[in-house]
């Protein structure tokens, strides 16, 4: 596939701290969050004008998901951009609680579990061709994303026979099959059901729902972008190593405890590889299928540098190679150094609230953002490209249709609806377009919509 369509929908975890004693649950949190959403989109529902979509997800959690978008950095943009949008929907909350006589702050944070041992998650979408056999795309797949957390998990704190230690992966321990159309009852590595948001004859999306949040813009860069160059070598029909996993769940969860990358983990052949090993071998795949064909984007030799660069890391141990890039290794040197610093053991509750406080989204409370102002974290994007992707959708895709439809709509007061391949007038009958084309970025039918929308009743 020359181009590709990639989004993310990243769920948030929310919870109100009352400095009054007045508490509120988080579904009461939720709503006063919501509250201005529905009072310009009738739902807590919406598409908004950059093209993604904007939702109260099951369990009280805030979901933002990305516009379409076809090239990495792109990507990581918008879902930066998503953190903006929550951030606005926090103050605006927070004022109208005030107004109420509630005295307090609400905190979200861009991680995967909460204290009482829920998760939610990060969800990766990848447009892939429909003929590709997909049993054969994700068995070749998921010994990828088992052994991925080496280079992009979050990094956390768990306890195991009580003993506190640190690990890879928040996502690893709430993983319990290796592919299925659940979700939340029983969560797959990959998602199979079947909604490709495209012509079905040509298209399929890949759901993959096994990853973690990350706060880095490297990390997503790596996540992202390894996985792209993992899915064109086997959609090329080029991958020679037989890496299918006689276990995925029991080797997730024990990659994701052992933090060295040494565990081994058994194939469905009967070999014995370390996860290290695993990754070692794809990275060389995917290297010499980049050299046969060329980058088809200008990051790839950026994703390849740091996916060799975090691999060398942690075979050497040396975390000092990847800790301003990857946020478990970013993460690892933050504790570790707050705990020696102050003679803390790694069951200390205060370490506990560094772990959490290194995902809030707030630049002025977010551990991860205070590293960022010190310049000891990386980025990909400029705050500029956040910005822009707040106010506008990619040009390069279906979002600028949509972007273009809504903006119309709402300009001239009209009812309408929209989601990933419809567009509505509700006003008119019959007023309603089916866009199936992800990469299409003009659609007549759309814009005899929008003319009959600027027409006086």
């Amino acid at each position: 596939m020359d181009r590709r369509i990639y989004g993310l929908e990243t769920e948030f975890g929310l919870t109100y701290v009352p400095s009054d004693g007045r508490r509120l649950t988080p579904e009461d949190a939720a709503r006063h969050l919501f509250k201005p959403v529905v009072n310009w989109g009738r739902s807590s529902n919406v598409f908004l004008e950059n093209g993604s979509r904007l939702y109260l997800d099951v369990g009280s959690h805030p979901e933002y998901a990305t516009a379409e978008c076809d090239q990495v950095k792109q990507l990581i943009a918008h879902d930066r951009a998503g953190e903006a949008f929550m951030l606005d929907l926090v103050d605006q909350a927070e004022d109208q609680l005030l107004e109420e006589g509630h005295e307090g702050r609400i905190y979200m944070f861009k991680n995967n579990v909460d204290s009482a041992g829920n998760s939610y998650g990060c969800h990766e979408n990848y447009l892939i061709p429909r003929k590709i056999e997909f049993k054969r795309l994700a068995d070749m797949l998921i010994p990828f994303l088992v052994t991925r957390q080496l280079l992009c998990g979050a990094g956390h704190l768990i306890t195991e026979d009580d003993q506190t230690k640190f690990v890879f992966s928040q996502r690893a321990d709430h993983m319990w099959e290796g592919v299925s159309s659940a979700t939340t009852r029983s969560r797959p590595i990959i998602n199979t059901r079947d909604e490709p948001h495209a012509d079905a004859e040509y298209h399929r999306r890949l759901h993959v729902i096994v990853g973690d949040s990350t706060m880095s813009e490297t990390t997503q860069l790596l996540k992202i972008g390894a996985t792209d160059l993992v899915l064109r070598l086997i959609e090329s029909g080029e991958i020679y190593h037989d890496l299918r996993l006689e276990n995925p769940i029991r080797s997730i969860r024990q990659i994701s405890h052992d933090f060295n990358g040494q565990t081994v983990v058994r194939l469905m052949g009967g070999d014995e590889p370390t996860a290290l090993q695993i990754q070692w071998i794809l990275f060389e795949s995917v290297t010499e299928f980049v050299k046969r064909h060329g980058a088809h984007h200008d990051q790839v030799d950026r994703v390849l540098e740091l996916w060799e660069r975090t691999l060398t890391a942690i075979e050497s141990e040396n975390y000092s190679l990847i800790d301003q890039d990857i946020d478990w290794a970013i993460k690892h040197k933050l504790l570790h150094g707050y705990a020696q610093k102050n003679s803390l053991e790694l069951s200390s509750p205060r370490l506990a609230q560094l772990n959490l406080t290194y995902h809030d989204i707030d630049p002025a409370r977010g551990l991860f953002h205070v590293l960022k102002r010190r310049g000891l974290v990386s980025s990909v994007v400029s705050d500029a490209d956040i910005r822009d992707a707040v106010e506008n959708p990619p040009a390069t895709t279906r979002a600028a249709i949509r972007s273009k439809f809504i903006r119309a709509a709402r300009a001239n007061g009209r009812r309408y609806s929209a989601d990933w391949v419809h567009m509505k007038y509700e006003d008119e009958p019959g007023g309603i377009v089916l866009c199936k084309d992800p990469f299409a970025i003009n659609d007549p039918e759309v814009d005899k919509l929008i003319d009959l929308m600027g027409q006086r009743p």
